[in-house]
């Protein structure tokens, strides 16, 4: 007998949606396939709190700012502070005005209230220090990697910080707009950069090398081998801002280190001209996410797997593409670098829609028409089942958007989704994403 869509297809509630998730998972990735609905923030707020509650999760990480989130993390933790400043300054890409994000944050701050240090709930940013309009300037976290370095080690291991604050310069050189489309407004291919990228390589290589002796010190006393006085003590105290403990330092340290060596990444292909500068900004952004994600993992390897939330585009198993007027643009994304790191430990839970107001409606022949003739307002599919009652490859195509906000999910890459989740309705999105971009 032919399996029919109902076979495939369950109410929504956390519980099924969980239930498609393999045993062994680290890192469960769930995608939204546009940015600004409240409904897919809802949705994922429902998920955590049954993976917190029901299976063991203590952490969460989203496709935001991954160094401005440490000030959601300590606001959540406890800290003092307003709502308002540590959702406007610790959430990227305007995502901090969103209802479903306030709630997330208000509902792990209430969670962690009296639990031990070790049940508290994290949170993550897994994105660079990107924006659309271009880049954060590398030299904040490269000044903080030194001055970490710096307190830990001898001096003549270390590039002098005077060479540095020189190299650096104003953050405004790094982060003119104008560069996202111009790349010779771009510094990334500077002499200055170039021995900037080489300074950062040595200090991720000290960090990286040193690690067993910074683990040490850090698990102790945290006393270090060097000394440092004047500015490069205010910076070790900017260093270990909002940490509360050593160990927190180390781990910064390494944030640190993987963002300078990403932005410098990004900044020089911001500066390429050839015709694949495009393909490379979103390779890089991707790399710096999956490496971020990749490092939580670690540090989260006691605790817990840990819930990751981003664009489907993102965090798919498959290569993303997305048209660029007479371009196709092709990378690897985050997901499909995390598969192959982590084997069996990382699954990918996909989301699409059927309509949005006003007017747009999926055609007939689309996934999203065909899922829009299920009942009740959100459903959960099993792939599998999904793709055997679609029948034959082609039979039903992929959406084509009604704008650059959203991205179909391909029925050919049902074998590479362990879940998904259709929402029948979602209202038009506000703020940027009425008009933004994965």
């Amino acid at each position: 007998m032919t399996p029919s869509l109902q076979d495939a297809a369950r109410p929504f509630s956390a519980a099924a949606l969980t239930d498609l998730v393999p045993t062994g998972t680290r890192l469960l990735a769930l995608g939204e396939p546009t940015h600004g609905a409240e409904e897919f923030l809802d949705l994922r707020n429902e998920l955590f709190r049954h993976l917190v509650t029901d299976h063991g999760y203590r952490s969460i990480a989203l496709e935001s700012d991954c160094l401005a989130a440490l000030a959601v993390d300590a606001y959540v933790g406890g800290a003092e502070g307003e709502l308002d400043a540590a959702l406007r300054e610790g959430l990227s890409h305007g995502f901090g005005a969103y209802a479903g994000n306030r709630e997330l944050v208000c509902w792990m701050r209430e969670f962690n209230t009296g639990v031990e240090e070790g049940e508290r709930l994290r949170f993550y940013g897994a994105d660079g220090p990107l924006e659309y309009t271009g880049a954060a300037a590398p030299g904040p976290a490269l000044l903080r990697l030194h001055a970490f370095l710096a307190d830990r080690l001898p001096a003549e291991l270390l590039p002098e910080r005077a060479e540095l604050l020189h190299l650096c310069g104003p953050d405004e050189r790094w982060t003119d707009p104008a560069a996202a489309l111009d790349p010779t407004r771009s510094v990334g291919r500077t002499a200055e950069a170039t021995r900037l990228r080489l300074l950062a390589d040595e200090l991720g290589l000290l960090l990286a090398a040193h690690r067993p002796q910074f683990a040490a010190a850090e698990a102790g006393a945290g006393a270090g081998t060097g000394a440092g006085t004047g500015a490069e003590s205010d910076a070790r105290a900017e260093a270990v801002a909002g940490t509360g403990t050593a160990a927190d330092a180390l781990w910064r340290a390494e944030l640190d280190a993987r963002t300078a060596t990403g932005l410098l990444r990004y900044h020089a292909a911001t500066a390429g001209d050839g015709p694949d500068r495009l393909n490379s900004l979103m390779r890089q952004r991707d790399l710096m996410i999956a490496d971020n994600l990749e490092a939580i993992l670690r540090r989260e390897a006691r605790r817990g797997p840990t819930l990751a939330f981003a664009h489907n585009r993102h965090l798919q198993r498959e290569a993303g593409r997305i048209p660029l007027g007479g371009h196709q643009l092709l990378w690897w994304s985050a997901g499909s670098l995390l598969d192959a790191r982590l084997d069996d430990g990382y699954a990918f839970l996909a989301t699409t829609f059927g309509n949005r107001a006003p007017d747009d409606h999926p055609a007939p022949d689309t996934l999203e028409g065909v899922l829009a003739t299920l009942p009740g307002p959100r459903t959960v599919l099993d792939p599998a089942r999904l793709a055997a009652a679609l029948g034959a490859p082609g039979r039903v195509q992929a959406r084509i958007p009604a704008d650059h906000t959203y991205f179909g999910l391909d029925p050919a890459a049902l074998d590479r989704v362990d879940g998904v989740v259709f929402v029948r309705d979602i209202a038009r999105q506000q703020g940027l994403f009425g008009g933004g971009q994965a």
